[in-house]
């Protein structure tokens, strides 16, 4: 039987504005406007409809990160299930980068990909300073997301949140860049520097994954939430991700010389960026100095404003990062500074790590 558009006499008294019938559908009906009202039903019609902007950066962001965003499981030594959280994969070889506090000093772990493939995996590295781990799982040819830059993120930019909340696998979210230079106390203690803000909600199991821009790179590695606070949320930034995976890969910790301060990463005044021939308008300010470290020995005060470390333009706290290296501990470098309107150079020695 049919379908067909016909008219109902029972609602000819609601004028279509000539006092005329109005539409109904009736089966059975056979009328012209029946193929019309065929095309209508039909699933082509929104399959055909292409996405907006906004959805379709969403769904370019999943369709190249979402495969290689993993389920971890950390196993207590009789192989029980101690804890949940997300990872994600980014080489093809297997090697994929979780939260400290996700790992939470196991050994062995059990990863899941949204493909189906299942396999223990084991610590490669662990840094709970950058609530950073690295694990392998043995495998080949794995789909994994590549690497952005976190220091070329602007305020208000997309991004987007993969992750495994409350065991939900591949659940996605969105929102925007909130903030940039955050600092975030690890559980360790020690303060996290330049983490990324954002509102893209994070629940339980998220810590871990990635956090992903419109163009599908990843930018940082989800890692918190601000308590009860709603729309904020945290990511370490991954051009730290990226330097503490590598030295977790090659040396399974990270050693670093430390000059005893907090610090975040500012943008300078354009003019005054161009006066100093800066090549772009970031810094690094100090915002706290510890005593007895390398820099209240050497004079330094909350609010200088680093703008090199040697010969090294300073354009965020993660280059600062990854100049300290345990090779500078205990040796000279040469600090440029800006204190209030004057620039000077400052001497200092870096400590070791413990």
């Amino acid at each position: 039987m049919g379908i067909r558009i016909g008219f109902s006499s029972r609602h000819s008294n609601r004028s279509n504005g000539e006092g005329g019938p109005d539409p109904v559908i009736r089966p059975g009906a056979r009328e012209a406007n029946g193929p019309h009202l065929k095309q209508m039903l039909s699933p082509a019609v929104s399959e055909d409809l292409e996405l907006d902007p906004y959805s379709a950066r969403i769904a370019h962001a999943y369709e190249l990160v979402g495969p290689a965003v993993a389920s971890v499981v950390a196993l207590r030594k009789d192989a029980r299930p101690a804890g949940q959280g997300s990872g994600v994969v980014f080489t093809p070889d297997g090697y994929l980068l979780t939260n400290s506090h996700v790992a939470g000093g196991a050994k062995d772990f059990l990863v899941t990909l949204p493909s189906g493939l299942k396999s223990p995996a084991r610590m490669v590295g662990d840094d709970p300073e950058t609530d950073l781990a690295v694990l392998r799982i043995s495998a080949d040819g794995l789909d994994y997301a590549k690497f952005g830059s976190s220091s070329h993120l602007r305020i208000g930019e997309l991004v987007v949140a993969i992750g495994n909340p409350f065991g939900y696998q591949t659940t996605v979210t969105a929102g925007i860049v909130s903030a940039l230079g955050r600092t975030l106390r690890a559980r360790s203690g020690r303060l996290i520097e330049s983490v990324i803000q954002t509102d893209a909600p994070l629940n339980p199991g998220n810590s871990g994954g990635p956090l992903v821009d419109g163009r599908g790179f990843v930018i940082g590695i989800n890692t918190a939430m601000a308590g009860a606070a709603q729309g904020i949320c945290f990511a370490i930034g991954s051009d730290t991700a990226e330097d503490v995976a590598s030295r977790l890969m090659r040396d399974g910790r990270v050693r670093r010389a430390r000059l005893g301060v907090a610090a975040q990463t500012i943008t300078l005044d354009r003019r005054l960026a161009r006066r100093l021939n800066r090549p772009n308008t970031n810094a690094v300010m100090l915002s706290e100095i510890i005593e007895t470290g390398a820099a209240s020995r050497s004079g330094l005060v909350a609010g200088d404003i680093l703008l090199k470390f040697d010969e090294h333009i300073l354009a965020g706290v993660d280059d600062l990062h990854r100049l300290l290296t345990l090779e500078r501990a205990n040796k000279r470098s040469n600090l440029t500074v800006l204190r209030e309107s004057h620039i000077e150079s400052i001497a200092i020695v870096p400590d070791a790590d413990d």
